[in-house]
């Protein structure tokens, strides 16, 4: 490969890390050409790309992201076999296909770190933590359900009295007479 052909693969990832909110750094190491085919697959079907890169052209890109976050804790992880996981929707979606994949290939592909909403997670250990992050979306609509729920209840209660009232009222008036 030539200077200028990483020199364009640097910009390009460069671009992919501005325009994605939402990156993991994988280790694929031990998978054959077939393994990470399929985990490919898996990730167009969730919405998330999968690529691999060189560890150099992974720094350098994200060296030249300084306005955007800090990305050196990164750094440390970028070592062996690494590819990337952008997701621009979902900051959680890159890690339930991980632990899917995983089920079927035990402990493959693992997490070397990851970046959401410009958080950065570094280690094996922050996997669970983001597969039950929710999105944004998701919030926003526990938000609403929440805001929901008091006027539902004086809703509901209102409504089921209505009846109670009504028949008390005519049980009382029977007596009367």
């Amino acid at each position: 490969m030539t200077k200028e052909e990483k020199g364009i693969i640097i910009e390009q990832l460069a671009e992919k890390f501005s325009q994605n909110n939402h990156f993991y750094i994988t280790d694929a190491s031990g998978l054959t050409v077939a393994q990470i085919n399929a985990f490919r697959r898996l990730c167009f079907k969730a919405g998330v790309e999968y690529r691999v890169y060189k560890n150099t052209l992974i720094r350098k890109a994200l060296e030249r992201q300084k306005g955007n976050g800090n990305y050196e804790e990164l750094f440390e992880v970028l070592h062996g076999f690494s590819g990337v996981i952008f997701s621009k929707e979902s900051g959680n979606a890159p890690a339930k296909v991980i632990k899917e994949y995983r089920s079927k290939m035990e402990g493959k592909p693992g997490l070397k770190g990851a970046s959401v909403e410009s958080t950065i997670f570094v280690g094996e250990e922050h996997l669970d933590t983001l597969v039950n992050l929710k999105s944004k979306n998701e919030l926003i609509g526990d938000i609403i359900s929440l805001l929901q729920s008091p006027a539902k209840n004086v809703l509901s209660a209102l409504l089921s009295g209505q009846n109670t009232v009504a028949g008390l009222v005519k049980a009382l008036e029977e007596r009367k007479q």
